[in-house]
């Protein structure tokens, strides 16, 4: 089952994204961007673990691209690493859609939180 859409352009000659990423596949990735993908995605398990039961939605980046923030919901997120995986680069992104942005946070806001969480629950 794939957790994203469907491409309406797969295999398609006249695709009108066919020239971006320079009109080639993504390269395979090497075993250490592979498993720094996996543990993204790990890590990303435990953030919606702990933080969406506080009313949190997903993770606020910095776009380097577009300078200007992107607010990626979980399940979104999770896609977009699994296409990484299987593809080599990123998928194309929009922006949300009218965010609140009291309902995101930074990755290291999310990785600094769970450590907490799991050092007050184990200690």
């Amino acid at each position: 089952m794939r957790d994203e859409p469907l491409d309406p352009f797969a295999n398609d000659p006249t695709d009108p994204a066919a020239g971006l990423f320079g009109g080639v596949p993504g390269r395979p990735l090497a075993d250490d961007e592979r498993d720094e993908v996996t543990a993204e995605l790990a890590e990303l398990d435990e953030f919606q673990r702990f933080l969406e039961p506080t009313g949190i939605r997903g993770v606020v980046f910095d776009c380097d691209d577009c300078h200007a923030a992107h607010y990626v919901a979980w399940e979104l997120l999770r896609s977009s690493l699994h296409h990484v995986l299987e593809h080599g680069h990123p998928r194309l992104h929009e922006p949300a859609y009218q965010p609140d942005p009291d309902h995101y946070v930074s990755w290291e806001y999310a990785r600094g939180y769970v450590d907490g969480a799991q050092a007050t629950d184990h200690g």
